[in-house]
């Protein structure tokens, strides 16, 4: 699986909910917020102030290290 900038978090927290330790881990911790789980990856990046390519990478190297 390879996440992108414009998947959803709710997406991305059905596919696997221990992720949220990775987002909260990179700033966002309002990941249990309603609203939260209709934004992209590159809207709650952009409004934590994180860059967006670096969060989609680290969550990739996240998924990467679970598979293998």
């Amino acid at each position: 699986m390879t996440v992108t900038k414009d998947m959803l978090i709710g997406e991305l927290l059905q596919l696997d909910s221990s992720v949220a330790s990775v987002l909260m881990g990179a700033g966002m911790h309002c990941i249990g917020c309603p609203a939260s789980q209709a934004e992209s990856l590159e809207e709650a990046a952009f409004v934590h102030g994180i860059d967006a390519d670096a969060l989609v990478n680290t969550v990739n190297e996240y998924f990467a290290a679970k598979e293998a």
